[in-house]
């Protein structure tokens, strides 16, 4: 992998492949939540998908042999609960508002490096979270903001959509957590040890709720599940295969076109039409993300990329998880 590193062309198609599939698997689980309970899509996204980073972890000299278990077990509480908001927002929000609100990862990082790694950010970083909040408000409020009522999609309780917004909007402290703990377990495991044991630990867990939520699926569903798994188990190698390819610096900006293809997938599906409200708060998340990548790899060269990488760096955050 050595003669790869640095190499921007591989880097750049490996990871808009890999962040159209995402995109792809996002489709899926909106499909499949009509019926399927989040839990049990959740589940099946873990299990699917294990073939995959099988391979991934042998590929990479992944190993169980481990002193850090509880390490490993917290990183993947932190995925399982960063992949329940994901999913079940997902099944009640448009899908370019949710993908927009999920992209609030860098934003909870800085906020979380406080506490937990006794960081200080600077004033550049404290306006760029703040400028992320308001991208977040402004998504919420959405056509409110213009004098216009906020109707929920057909079907869904105002309630249900307002938990799907503060659930969107967890999922980027949830990840935050998790891109912590990865850089904590780094310093003596490998990326494809912490997948393999993330897929591992996280398919168990997710297991564990499936006697209290499991609705039988039809044949047509379980298909759908299958690809769903397999497609978000060949992303999670994709992006992991650009990342070595190149530095999070030079590729973070393309996973940003993820919000492109849900704008584009969400009007073909549901014939969701982004709104200016909608556009708005996601340039501001977007702008604010950026910043907060820029402003950290200045601050730790060499380091800083597995710090705030966006969601597209699978190897460190787990994509979808």
């Amino acid at each position: 992998m050595t003669a790869m590193r640095h190499d921007i062309r591989r880097g750049a198609v490996l990871i808009l492949a890999s962040t159209l599939l995402f995109s792809l698997m996002a489709v899926a689980v909106k499909l499949l939540g009509s019926r399927l309970p989040f839990m049990e899509i959740v589940f099946f996204r873990s299990f699917f998908a294990l073939p995959v980073v099988v391979v991934l972890a042998m590929r990479g000299s992944a190993t169980l042999r481990t002193r850090r278990l509880p390490g490993h077990l917290g990183r993947a509480c932190t995925g399982l609960m960063a992949s329940c908001c994901m999913f079940f927002s997902a099944t009640v929000l448009p899908l370019g508002e949710q993908q927009a609100l999920t992209y609030s990862t860098p934003i909870f990082v800085t906020l979380l490096a406080i506490p937990v790694l006794g960081e200080r950010p600077g004033p550049h970083r404290w306006a760029a979270v703040v400028l992320g909040f308001l991208g977040i408000l402004v998504i919420a409020l959405g056509p409110g903001l213009m004098g216009q009522p906020h109707a929920p999609p057909p079907g869904v309780a105002e309630w249900v959509l307002l938990a799907g917004y503060a659930a969107a909007s967890l999922h980027g402290f949830f990840a935050a957590g998790t891109t912590l703990l990865v850089r904590q377990l780094s310093s003596t495991e490998t990326s494809a040890s912490i997948v393999l044991w993330q897929s591992l630990l996280m398919t168990v867990l997710s297991a564990l709720a499936l006697p209290f939520v499991w609705v039988t699926p039809t044949p047509g569903e379980w298909l759908l599940l299958l690809v769903m798994g397999l497609v978000g188990g060949i992303a999670q190698l994709l992006s992991t295969e650009a990342f070595a390819s190149a530095q999070v610096s030079s590729l973070g900006p393309y996973t940003y076109t993820a919000l492109l293809w849900a704008a584009l997938f969400g009007w073909i599906f549901w014939g969701d039409v982004p709104g200016p409200t909608m556009v708005l708060g996601a340039a501001m998340i977007v702008a604010a993300g950026l910043y907060i990548l820029q402003r950290e790899m200045r601050r730790r060269p060499g380091r800083g990329a597995a710090a705030v990488a966006p969601q597209g760096a699978a190897a460190a955050s787990g994509q979808g998880d």
